[in-house]
């Protein structure tokens, strides 16, 4: 069992420490503000929020804004290169990225993306916001990040400048993309750590995967997805939680043959669920933690699937990260 885990809520971040024979403290930071995402590295937590970015050196009991050149500051989502230290990115709404080599104590904008947003139009069907970045993966200098509604970004030079993927055309469609290209409407995208070119697309059309650094996609599964897991060891193993609606009938699916078939990946769980989907995976060790859209949290061993609800006490949760 990790030893602390960090829950992203909508009232505050929780810190679950893993105590002697099972038990687990648990101590809320940062109360009554809605907290988007989290990340930790090397003794520093980050959250993002509507707010922007806070940063704790100490295990969260001291926090501070760190928002220097962030411009945007609904943030969406944080990620790190896992190979690069100080090296985190964040997800904005209206869509922007911004990367900091400082370890967030400042932030660079990229200009280009605002302009893909401003020259496509890139909208949300529930917010005023022009857009959302949602997904970030890294794999050496290679970056994608995933955009909703508006496709796929993505870097050859470590973040310095983004273009669309050239199966990504921009354009804020909700419905069916052309033959080769990706839906729009892109929640999470994953790259596998073994090959920069195999990258996988979680969207409002369904589960996609390109073999040429998304140049090209097919569509592996069609339904409504937002989060899926790729084995770092086997490209071939993908786990994801499709939906057939909007945040409805949703369930856990899971292949070993990259995407060809799919088998039941919800253990003993009471599935499809009526009005409840995944909306994020989250790898800690030899286990996989699913944050379910209506702020709970399920965990599994990798190895049985056989999931069951933790944190029962916590409501809310948005992200959640081990402290690393």
């Amino acid at each position: 069992m990790e030893n602390i885990i960090l829950l992203a809520t909508r009232n505050g971040l929780v810190i679950v420490q893993s105590l002697a024979e099972n038990t687990r403290d648990y101590r809320t930071v940062l109360p009554e503000q809605i907290l988007t995402s989290v990340i930790a590295r090397e003794g520093v937590i980050l959250v993002g929020s509507r707010q922007g970015v806070q940063r704790s050196n100490d295990g969260g009991e001291t926090w501070r804004f760190v928002n220097e050149g962030l411009d945007q500051a609904y943030i969406r989502w944080l990620a790190y290169h896992p190979d690069i230290s100080d090296f985190e990115v964040a997800g904005t709404e209206p869509a922007g990225i911004f990367i900091s080599t400082d370890g967030a104590e400042s932030w660079r904008d990229q200009p280009e993306v605002a302009d893909l947003r401003e020259q496509h139009g890139w909208r949300l069907p529930y917010s005023p916001g022009a857009g959302a970045v949602r997904g970030l993966t890294f794999n050496g200098h290679r970056l994608y990040a995933a955009v909703e509604v508006g496709g796929i970004l993505r870097s050859d030079d470590a973040g310095k400048t983004w273009q669309l993927a050239g199966g990504s055309s921009g354009v804020p469609s909700r419905s069916s993309p052309a033959k080769g290209q990706v839906h729009a409407d892109v929640y999470d995208v994953a790259v596998h750590p073994q090959n920069p070119d195999l990258v996988f697309a979680a969207t409002g059309g369904g589960l996609f995967r390109s073999y040429n650094g998304g140049e090209n996609w097919e569509n592996l599964y069609r339904c409504y997805c937002r989060s899926l897991w790729l084995d770092p060891e086997n490209p071939q193993h993908i786990i994801f939680g499709p939906a057939d609606y909007v945040g409805s009938i949703g369930r856990i699916e899971t292949s070993h043959d990259g995407g060809t078939s799919w088998q039941n990946g919800s253990g003993n769980l009471d599935v499809p669920w009526p009005k409840t989907m995944v909306e994020h995976f989250t790898q800690a060790g030899d286990n996989l933690y699913a944050v379910l859209d209506n702020g709970c949290v399920l965990t599994a061993s990798l190895e049985t699937l056989d999931w069951m609800y933790a944190f029962e006490d916590v409501e809310g949760v948005n992200a959640i990260t081990v402290m690393g």
